[in-house]
This record gives structure tokens, sequence and C-alpha cells, in this order.
């Protein structure tokens, strides 16, 4: 699969941000992962009214479907943040998730979207994304 991070330097710098612009890639085999909660392996709540803490287990969840897939973090070309009640101060702790679950690989493209709501009262935070591979 080729991924190109797309950044042009005419405009701002997306990376303090934990995004890329875009990303275009070429690959066989798109991989469209359903949004994932904080949700353990036996389907209970991670970190309660613990933003930072549900994040990790959301990306401990995607990089499990991702591996599962045949995929790793450097195949995401598109992520969606879902995150109840957004507040700038959130974008910190997000942020730093992210760039765990990047490590050394330029981020994909995200959108990061404030909700009233997610599935269930206690869920603070639901990521999505799309992986493509050979």
């Amino acid at each position: 699969m080729t991924r190109e991070v797309i950044n042009p330097s005419s405009m701002y710098d997306s990376l303090q941000y934990g995004f890329s612009h875009a990303v275009k890639s070429q690959g066989k085999t798109d991989i469209h992962c359903a949004g994932q909660l904080a949700w353990d392996e036996s389907g209970n709540l991670v970190g309660a009214d613990d933003l930072a803490k549900q994040t990790q287990q959301v990306f401990k969840n995607l990089t499990t479907v991702l591996r599962e897939a045949g995929a790793r973090p450097a195949d995401v070309v598109r992520m969606r943040t879902y995150v109840v009640n957004l507040k700038p101060q959130d974008l910190e702790v997000i942020g730093h998730a992210i760039a765990e679950f990047y490590g050394d690989v330029l981020p994909a493209a995200n959108t990061l979207i404030g909700v009233q709501s997610l599935a269930q009262p206690d869920l603070l935070i639901e990521i999505e994304v799309t992986a493509t591979i050979e």
C-alpha cells in the first residue's frame, strides 16, 4: 500500500494538532473500522468519567481490530473522533493518545467532532478509522 500524507506548505501546520490535511493512498483492500468505544474484552467500560483512560482503551481496541484485519496504524488513511461535550482542554488528552497510536508515523486525516452524547450515557469518546493495505 502506498500512503502519501498531504500537508501543503502554504497552509497552517496541522501536525501540531495531531492530524494531516489529507492522505492519498493506493492499495487493494480498504478496512472500515466501526467506531470503537472504551469497552474492554468483556464489554466493561474502562475509565468512567475519565477521558484519558477511555481514549487509551479506544486506541487499544482500534489497534486490536486493525491487527486482526492485517493492518497497523501506519495504514490508517482516515480517522473520525467523536467526543461528548468537547472542550478545548480535551484536545491535549486526545492529541497525546493520537500521537502514541501513530508513533513515528505521520497521522492520517482526522476530523474531531463534539457531540451531545454517544450510544450510552457513560461513553465519552468514539473513534472510527479507515485503513488501506495491499
